[in-house]
């Protein structure tokens, strides 16, 4: 990493022209990406990100500059040419550095560095063996396999110093079944922050047939039925709708900027009075979390919606600044190629007091929104479009039939407050979510809810 000396420069250098505020973030790290398709190994690709990322603020503007290479030269270069974009009076400044103490709550066993490649892919052929296997409509497996080791170091002219490291690991199974000319998916990408033990506290045999049983079950499922009706969503990946709908408009890049629908709010009750939602960094191992920031910010746990009132939002240091309110642990970043802002970390819906069973008993007629797929979402708005990869319709209390192509249609805003189940069955599910400082990973989660009603797209009306 850089020396003291030089980190003490080049920040100086970022604020000879007036900024108030310099800022760098050093990155090195491995990765490795495996691809398999029914069986056979289709690529491999090992690699090294290396950089640095300098940051200046001058009040509530900003410049962010970036550059692999980390010669005392180049690096000075970079910091003042950055610095020459917000030109004012230079500003006497020193800096004085202290080494932050870092808590280290995301443990690694393995390190996926020193784990064999065939290690790897054993892995890898266990799961597609088991979806493959699952039935003779499955047509075609593939499998992914990731793991990434993110070492960071992070300094600013306040005087913070603290470096991180982050291991995740990730393994990801699509089963595709086919009927005549029809196909349909399943999906399973289970990961954590963590090494290669990942694969001794999960069953990827387990996670590889799950994928297989719902392609077989969509691809002999009737259509859904389209309308305004009551729709449960189930636990683990289906809080991925709060994630976009509403989480993303919790976070200070769209509410500082008035773009989100939950600006100016706090205080006020935007949910129902059973959902209560948290952000939460500092879950051992978890997907999302890390023990710091990419501002050098300690992760925390930060509840959002209480009891249906908001509470607080995802602030990062800058949209700090504009909405006069303190970082809260999710400046986050894809690599030192990005600036970072606010994002999520591990964030779910708490659980409730109602079983699975009482909800699905308890209800007349519905769509069962068993796996969620992708979508689209409006974050100033929050109108959201998403695709139901494993759907039933519940008829007199009962799970009747599956049921394929549902698709539901609304406003996260006004699904919150329609919210009228919380069971208590809380899991979570991984994914990589997208936003302007990249691609980053996030878990989703939620219990078994149910909404008084959605428009859900489908082939035909509801009865």
């Amino acid at each position: 990493m850089l020396t003291e000396r030089l980190v003490t420069d080049v920040l100086l250098a970022a604020l000879s022209t007036g900024g108030d505020f310099a800022e760098i973030f050093m990155e090195d790290t491995y990765n490795t990406m495996i691809r398999m398709i029914n069986g056979q190994v289709e690529e491999g690709v090992t690699g090294r990100d290396y950089g640095v990322g300098i940051r200046i603020f001058q009040g509530t503007r900003s410049v962010y500059a970036y550059t692999n290479d980390t010669a005392r030269e180049n690096l000075m270069r970079v910091a003042l040419e950055a610095a020459a974009a917000l030109a004012d009076t230079p500003q006497v400044k020193s800096i004085v550095l202290a080494r932050m103490a870092v808590e280290k709550f995301n443990p690694i066993v393995l390190e996926p560095r020193l784990v064999a490649s065939t290690d790897k892919v054993g892995v890898m052929r266990k799961a597609h063996t088991a979806a493959f296997d699952y039935h003779e409509q499955i047509s075609q497996v593939a499998v992914n396999y990731l793991d990434v080791d993110q070492n960071v170091f992070i300094a600013n002219s306040d005087g913070l110093m603290a470096d991180d490291r982050r291991v995740r690991t990730r393994l990801s199974i699509n089963a595709v079944a086919t009927k005549g000319n029809e196909k349909q998916s399943g999906f399973y990408g289970p990961g954590r922050h963590m090494g290669f033990e990942l694969f001794d506290h999960i069953d990827v045999e387990e996670y590889a047939r799950e994928a297989a049983r719902i392609a077989v079950t969509m691809v002999n499922a009737d259509y859904a039925p389209s309308g305004k009706y009551p729709v449960i969503i189930h636990n683990e990946f289906g809080g991925v709708i709060f994630h976009e709908a509403c989480g993303h408009g919790l976070e200070a890049t769209s509410v500082a900027k008035g773009a989100s629908v939950f600006s100016g709010k706090l205080g006020e009750q935007v949910a129902s009075e059973l959902v209560t939602a948290v952000d939460d960094g500092t879950i051992a191992n978890a997907w999302g979390s890390q023990n710091i920031d990419d501002e050098g910010n300690k992760t925390r746990r930060n509840v959002l919606i209480e009891n249906g009132i908001l509470k607080g939002y995802m602030v990062d240091k800058l949209n700090g600044r504009r909405m006069g309110m303190e970082p809260t642990g999710n400046s986050r970043r894809q690599s030192y190629k990005y600036a970072p802002t606010s994002r999520m970390t591990n964030t779910f819906i708490c659980a409730g007091e109602s079983s699975f069973e009482d909800i699905i008993s308890n209800t007349e007629y519905a769509l069962f929104a068993k796996h969620m797929g992708g979508g689209s979402v409006n974050p100033a708005t929050g109108e959201f479009n998403f695709a139901v990869a494993e759907g039933y319709l519940v008829r007199n209390g009962k799970i009747e039939k599956p049921v394929r192509g549902a698709t539901l249609i609304g406003k996260g805003s006004e699904i919150l407050q329609k919210i009228d189940m919380v069971g208590s069955n809380w899991s979570t599910g991984q994914g990589m979510c997208g936003s302007i400082s990249g691609s980053i990973p996030a878990d989703v989660g939620q219990p078994t809810i149910r909404v008084t009603e959605i428009t859900v797209g489908g082939r035909e009306e509801a009865k």
